[in-house]
């Protein structure tokens, strides 16, 4: 079975629709894996929620799912779905999390996390080496803060989203999807088991 990550959809859901068709997807044999902010900001939340739940994906929750869910948007059952969702999937060599891992996470850790680690997994983008955060992230905050991938020091490569600023992210021990589609760039999947990736023209307004 392909494991595909895909970035932050965000409403997007015929651009979903899209990048289906170019990786190949094929229920029962493919799991997709979005990497959160599946919904919100842009013009179909609903129906992409309908695609996820009609093809058992395995998504991790990001910000803009949380928002979704206080606000109490959709129907119920797609509230229970989305709501059921975990902050983070651990495999055997792979960690989804929509934002980022906490330096002093372990993967025992990631099981349990509170509500104040949960904030930091949806919504980091710079920390320092003792994970904290900058007051704001634009513009880019001088040392001592950085990516939080660098002062990552995990085992498993970790596939994120949330920074359309920063784009697509390859390095060895981590991957970030969000090419910004709900702005008019890329909705990106990476097909782990190949270590390909598949891109398709984002949402214009």
């Amino acid at each position: 079975m392909r494991r595909i990550f895909v970035g932050d959809i965000q409403g997007c859901s015929a651009q979903l629709a899209t990048l289906l068709k170019a990786v190949g997807f094929a229920a029962g044999q493919d799991q997709l894996v979005p990497v959160g902010d599946l919904v919100n900001k842009g013009p179909d939340s609903p129906g992409v929620l309908e695609i996820l739940m009609e093809i058992d994906a395995q998504p991790v929750l990001g910000n803009h799912d949380l928002y979704w869910l206080r606000k109490g948007e959709g129907d119920r059952r797609q509230r229970a779905w989305l709501g059921s969702q975990p902050l983070v999937r651990v495999y055997d060599d792979v960690i989804a999390v929509h934002a980022g891992l906490h330096p002093s996470w372990d993967e025992a850790r990631l099981s349990a996390l509170g509500a104040d680690e949960a904030d930091f997994a949806v919504n980091v983008r710079y920390c320092d080496a003792s994970g904290a955060q900058p007051d704001r992230d634009w513009p880019p905050p001088g040392p001592p803060f950085r990516p939080w991938d660098d002062f990552y020091r995990g085992d498993k490569r970790v596939v994120f989203g949330h920074w359309a600023r920063r784009g697509l992210v390859v390095r060895p021990h981590c991957v970030g999807l969000d090419t910004g589609c709900v702005y008019g760039g890329k909705l990106t999947a990476w097909v782990a088991e190949e270590d390909r990736f598949v891109a398709v023209d984002g949402w214009h307004r």
